[in-house]
């Protein structure tokens, strides 16, 4: 007994060097690796390849971007297993997280049904402590834009397991949405707690973008690419850099980002969309349309409709940029069939290019269901193009707002509000305004930017004045338009 008992200890301590070795080993290769974005890596030998439905049973369950081939196949997998295993709960459940990303990344919200389908389903076959269940319906009212519910779903997820991580990215997304950017921070820093990696590195560069920390969700979106573990997940990280860089100017950056972004995933409609912004702000324009027009053909969203839209409406193709208005019309109805919600997409559409009433209506009733900072903005600009700037202003007041917002720099957010002061005949904040927002990103629209250096223009230089004193500063004056708008 002694000399086995000897034998084994030698086993366990050869065991453990070999750890420990590995280990160290792997920092040290990690630690080079997060110096250098994932394509400026030397290619190095690939480990074997798992089955597809494996993968993206891994990216769905952590709630991370899976390549949408291996998606179909992971829903394959389940509805095949659920035919003859009906009562399998977590199928279900990964069946309905399944068809969220697929509807997600497809933009078809026909899926979302199904979705919500399978996962009720799970909840019925095991009420309780059913957290993959929980987590799943929080995405999926995400997607739709249903934050309210998706704070429900995801508080309920995490009152059932508080150490669960993955319970925290939906319920930070759904704050953010409802516009309770202090919630949405101290989500984040009990994640941190708990994990770290890709997933939640992507997670915390979306919260510090919202807060105004740049350089902060930089970092932490090279890391999350640096540490994906799939190619879809990978380019999802560098797609939101390309949209860091682009609205803070960086075009060059911008088009490094999603180029690399498409590459790794050919399925990257939003980095094919974002092509066609940066290339369309570089002067590329022919380019700029075809990668528009690839993103759409995969990826109807509304929103790239009315981006490429407005394009063709810069370059006097009033046309070409109604059909594309058209498109978005009718997606928006094919998503609403979904229960996807996109009333604030459709405010912002009438507010420039139809009937601005019915855009206040609109995004009045949306900042009532989830007062988030988008809405606060889109219903200041509506207000203002249908005549009432008194109103429009505490609201774009709210957009700006660095004490109470989210702290976003937005070009398009600080255009607004300078147009809007410029019509109430303020001079000196609507001067500001429209200088910071050509300042943070001079390419921000190919609509707005002209108009915006023309009514610079018209401002003129400042009066050459004393400085005023005993005058309410900016952020008081921020802070009392808030609390009127609330």
């Amino acid at each position: 007994m002694e000399k086995q008992a000897e034998a084994a200890g030698r086993t366990r301590g050869r065991r453990g060097r070999r750890v420990l070795i590995a280990a160290v080993a792997g920092c040290a290769v990690l630690g080079g690796a997060l110096a250098l974005w994932p394509w400026q890596r030397p290619a190095v030998r690939p480990p074997a390849v798992p089955a597809p439905g494996a993968e993206a049973l891994t990216a769905v369950s952590a709630g991370v971007p899976a390549a949408l081939p291996d998606l179909a196949t992971l829903i394959g997998q389940c509805e095949a297993l659920l035919r003859t295993h009906p009562e399998d709960a977590r199928s279900w459940a990964v069946l309905g997280s399944a068809y969220v990303e697929q509807g997600r990344r497809t933009a078809d919200a026909g899926n979302y049904p199904r979705a919500e389908k399978a996962l009720r389903t799970s909840l019925k076959v095991l009420p309780q402590k059913n957290a993959v269940a929980l987590d799943g319906m929080a995405a999926l009212a995400n997607a739709r834009r249903d934050f309210r519910s998706a704070r429900t779903w995801g508080e309920a997820a995490l009152k059932l397991d508080a150490k669960r991580w993955t319970a925290y990215p939906p319920l930070i997304d759904a704050y953010t949405g409802l516009g309770d950017y202090k919630a949405a921070k101290r989500t984040l820093d009990r994640l941190l707690e708990l994990r770290t990696g890709a997933a939640v590195q992507g997670v915390a560069a979306a919260v510090y973008r919202d807060r105004g920390y740049r350089e902060d969700a930089a970092a932490s979106l090279s890391d999350a690419a640096a540490a994906a573990a799939q190619p879809a997940e990978q380019a999802a990280y560098l797609e939101r850099a390309g949209e860091l860089a682009f609205e803070r100017g960086d075009l060059d950056e911008a088009l490094r980002r999603f180029q690399a972004a498409v590459r790794l995933d050919p399925d990257q409609r939003a980095a094919q969309a974002g092509q066609g912004r940066t290339l369309a702000a570089l002067g590329r324009t022919t380019e700029a349309l075809n990668a528009y027009r690839v993103a759409l053909d995969k990826q109807p969203c509304p929103q790239y409709a009315l981006e490429l839209g407005e394009l063709y409406e810069s370059l006097g193709l009033a046309q070409a940029a109604r059909v594309e208005y058209d498109l978005l019309r009718t997606r928006a109805a094919d998503d609403a069939a979904g229960g996807v919600d996109d009333e604030l997409v459709l405010g912002i559409f009438e507010a420039d290019h139809g009937d601005p009433q019915a855009a206040v209506r609109r995004l009045r009733a949306e900042w009532q269901r989830q007062p988030g900072i988008e809405v606060a903005d889109a219903l200041g600009w509506a207000l203002h193009r249908a005549g009432d700037d008194k109103e429009a202003l505490k609201f774009a007041t709210v957009a700006t707002d660095r004490a109470h917002g989210g702290g976003v720099r937005s070009a398009p957010y600080s255009y607004h509000r300078g147009m809007i002061e410029q019509e109430m005949d303020l001079s000196a904040p609507a001067r500001r305004h429209l200088q910071e927002a050509l300042r943070i990103n001079p390419h921000f629209s190919p609509l707005a930017v002209p108009l915006a250096r023309q009514a610079l223009a018209a401002l003129g230089e400042p009066p050459d004045e004393p400085v005023p004193t005993g005058t309410p500063s900016e952020d008081d004056v921020d802070n009392k338009a808030h609390g009127q708008a609330r």
